[in-house]
């Protein structure tokens, strides 16, 4: 098992080289665009297998006999709890943004009246 976690870690840090190495060239705003991106589609694709752990429990149970028929209920149980939990906290997340008005990573919040005495700074 730990062999596998190493060779994942491994894995996982020469696939991200190249998004290191462009790190610079898109700016820290480019740069968190793309973590959320990526973010964004990690979540579709771990609910996904939460589904299929799901299912996977389903025909586990259908198709066994006896004892093994209890194996099948747990895995159909932890894919519950599983998208139960992920689609909750999604959930909770959009109900947020809804509420203080959050649209998305692009756009920044810009005061349409600037106090008086102070000089705009050009931001880039």
């Amino acid at each position: 098992m730990r062999k596998f976690i190493g060779l994942s870690a491994l894995s996982s840090i020469v696939l991200a080289l190249p998004f290191i190495a462009s790190a610079q060239a898109l700016g820290l705003m480019g740069t968190l665009v793309t973590i959320n991106r990526f973010l964004n589609g990690l979540v579709g694709v771990i609910i996904t297998m939460a589904i299929i752990v799901f299912f996977w429990g389903l025909v586990s149970y259908l198709t066994r006999v006896g004892e093994d028929k209890h194996q099948g209920l747990i895995m159909m149980f932890y894919g519950l709890i599983a998208i139960f939990v992920m689609v909750s906290i999604w959930g909770i997340i959009h109900l947020l943004q809804a509420t203080f008005g959050i649209t998305g990573a692009n756009q920044a919040i810009v005061p349409a009246i600037i106090p008086s005495g102070a000089t705009p700074t050009k931001v880039s």
